[in-house]
């Protein structure tokens, strides 16, 4: 698992509609609370910040890391998601993942 570092941008896994924000919206984590807990800063496209939360890391994935400053390829995102879905889901996931590769073909 990725460890979430300050200043790496985050999408969201969940809405959180008490913050007016979706799953795939985007912030910056502004302050590391713990090793699980993290505050994000959600801003709008004028740059205004829009919402500042507390988030548990199974809210999120880090979509692009301020140590490298790269964004993560989509692998990389799939592979975050994959980590925390239970082995029947991932299985799931797997076969509909061949069904996709074999309509591709």
């Amino acid at each position: 698992m990725m460890k979430p570092e300050l200043f790496d941008i985050v999408e969201l896994l969940s809405n959180l509609p008490e913050y007016q924000l979706s799953i795939g919206d985007r912030g910056a984590i502004v302050e590391c609370l713990d090793a699980t807990h993290f505050e994000v800063e959600f801003s709008d496209e004028q740059g205004e910040m829009k919402a500042l939360c507390p988030l548990d890391i199974q809210q999120f994935i880090v979509v692009w890391q301020a140590k490298t400053k790269q964004w993560l390829t989509t692998t990389d995102k799939v592979s975050l998601l994959l980590e925390r879905l239970p082995e029947e889901k991932q299985t799931e996931l797997l076969n509909f993942a061949r069904s996709l590769y074999q309509q591709a073909r």
